[in-house]
């Protein structure tokens, strides 16, 4: 009898250390620096590839269409680029979809609110009065800027030139 209350009290002091333990490095993660900055990454690189695949996207079937797929640009994007994307023209004509298929953030400061991103991207494009898309794969490079709703839009989209792809010029 003996004995076994000797074990059960081990037991029971090993579990009250094991969950005591579980707690203390509960309670660290919880207000880990690099846990928020994780989740700050999480939702610049989930904003960001939702922004490239729509200002990749031009629903042109209509001119209706077209004016919506604009207002889903300027939405999508802030800074000089939604003025740039404002001032443009809605007319029916070939569309395009794109589709983001990777992305990765490359830089974040969740100081100043910025990050910049890269990503591949499978655009469809089909001319007007066709009904096969022609399909086209893009790198491009995305500077975003966290909001005042808390949300990260494009403020600045460029191509990324592919390796033998640049231009070369003769001496």
């Amino acid at each position: 009898m003996r004995r076994a209350r000797i074990l059960a009290g081990a037991g029971l002091a090993l579990a009250l250390g094991l969950c005591g333990t579980g707690a203390w490095t509960y309670a660290q993660a919880r207000t880990d620096d690099s846990l928020a900055y994780g989740r700050e990454r999480d939702e610049a690189l989930a904003d960001g590839r939702e922004g490239i695949a729509v200002l990749t996207t031009l629903d042109a079937t209509t001119r209706q269409r077209a004016e919506r797929s604009i207002r889903d640009w300027r939405d999508a994007s802030t800074g000089p680029l939604r003025e740039e994307l404002g001032d443009t023209g809605a007319e029916a004509g070939t569309s395009a979809r794109g589709t983001v298929t990777d992305a990765a953030v490359t830089a974040l400061d969740t100081r100043s609110g910025t990050a910049k991103l890269i990503a591949t991207v499978r655009v469809e494009v089909t001319p007007a009065g066709t009904k096969k898309p022609a399909t086209d794969r893009k790198r491009l490079e995305a500077v975003l800027a966290r909001t005042g709703e808390d949300e990260w839009k494009v403020k600045a989209l460029s191509a990324v030139p592919v390796e033998g792809e640049r231009e070369t010029t003769d001496r």
